[in-house]
């Protein structure tokens, strides 16, 4: 599911570079949060009376972080070659794989950090500053991200959770970025807005959800580690952005962590969802009086 939600994520950054010059890198954002709120909404149908005061403010906080990702990466691609723009964005990822680590499961973070070097190459220096920065807030609100889907997928069944942070999420960017993009939408801009959500973020997110029922905060920060190396090939394929040999090496690197992130992080069946994607058991406290 990881995987998949990864693919999905870059091939859908590639194809959205082409709404870069008629709404921007932010509108483009803009543009697949607002549908996917919409679909989500829709398809769905949350009732909020049935969540619990936590789990709706995690699902509202989640919703700030999701835009916030959403747009300083976009941000962050147009500046930065997407393969450099995904490994510094994976720091957060990290930051969460070393926070929550144990034991042994601290050296999969370490050969991940060993690979993001190589794809980024600080030492030769000439990277473009405002957008490293655009990507490190990205990594801080993908931190975060991951820990508020987890905390969501716990105490929310089904997808009902992000069918409630996804449209929070689009008013969050309407209110930042709208006012600057309605006079650029055309009804080609809008559909194709309304593909692009679909293939990111609303398939990604949801297999996101689900893994994290599946996976340790630790273990998916780390195995996002792959997320750069996916980034690199689909750069190449679909931008033509020729990666170098310390690029190739760190793909090695990331390879590596992933899968050890992947052999140790099974989440306790406490602690997990059943293969319906509903909680087989509550946290203490959620749902019921104790």
């Amino acid at each position: 599911m990881a995987v998949a939600s990864m693919t999905c994520v870059q091939l859908g950054l590639a194809a959205s570079v082409g709404l870069f010059d008629r709404v921007g890198p932010a509108g483009a954002a803009w543009l697949r949060l607002a549908w996917a709120g919409v679909l989500l909404a829709v398809v769905v149908r949350p009732r909020l009376s049935a969540f619990t005061r936590s789990a709706l403010r995690a699902c509202l906080a989640l919703g700030v972080v999701t835009a916030g990702v959403t747009i300083l990466f976009m941000a962050a691609v147009a500046r930065l070659p997407l393969g450099t723009a995904s490994a510094l964005e994976f720091l957060g990822p990290l930051g969460v794989a070393v926070a929550r680590g144990r034991g042994g499961t601290k050296l999969w973070p370490a050969l991940a950090a060993v690979g993001v070097l190589l794809l980024t190459e600080p030492w030769h220096g000439g990277s473009d500053l405002v957008g490293v920065a655009y990507a490190l807030g990205a990594a801080a609100c993908w931190a975060a991200y991951i820990l508020l889907t987890q905390r969501v997928g716990d105490e929310v069944s089904g997808i009902r959770g992000l069918a409630v942070s996804m449209p929070v999420a689009a008013v969050v960017a309407t209110l930042v970025v709208g006012p600057s993009t309605f006079g650029n939408l055309t009804w080609q801009v809008l559909l194709a807005g309304l593909g692009l959500a679909v293939l990111l973020p609303v398939v990604p997110f949801v297999l996101e959800l689900l893994a994290l029922r599946r996976l340790t905060a630790a273990a998916f920060g780390t195995l996002m580690s792959l997320e750069p190396a996916i980034a690199l090939v689909v750069g190449l394929v679909a931008l033509g952005q020729v990666p170098g040999v310390g690029a190739v090496a760190g793909i090695a690197f990331v390879v590596v962590a992933g899968i050890g992130a992947e052999r140790s992080g099974a989440r306790p069946a406490a602690g997990r969802g059943d293969d319906s994607g509903v909680p087989s058991e509550r946290p203490a406290g959620v749902g019921a009086v104790t």
